[in-house]
């Protein structure tokens, strides 16, 4: 089943969030390459692709797990975490319609 990984950054994430996305990516990658994701990026803190030193606010996640539990262990095991980056991170089933 998919599950959608929802993270709200802590305020002024970004030097924390640079230091972490080599091993944050490398995970997600790890996800793409097992053909498990559907879609993952960040929320830019401000109206435009590249906010420089806005940084961002959060990241989604769209992917297959096994069980919901399992999305969850996947979630809090995220380098960005453990970095302190996230200050928030919901987990919850997901039901792609379109496209």
């Amino acid at each position: 089943m998919l599950y959608a990984i929802i993270s709200e950054d802590v305020a002024n994430s970004l030097e924390r969030r640079m230091s972490a996305r080599p091993a944050h990516l490398a995970r997600v990658e790890t996800l793409r390459d097992e053909g498990r994701l559907v879609l993952a990026g960040p929320h830019p803190a401000v109206d435009t692709e590249n906010p420089g030193d806005a940084g961002f606010t959060g990241s989604l996640i769209v992917a297959e797990f096994d069980s919901l539990e399992a999305a969850k262990s996947w979630a809090d095991a995220d380098p960005y975490i453990i970095a302190g980056v996230y200050a928030k991170v919901i987990v919850k089933p997901f039901k792609k319609v379109l496209p």
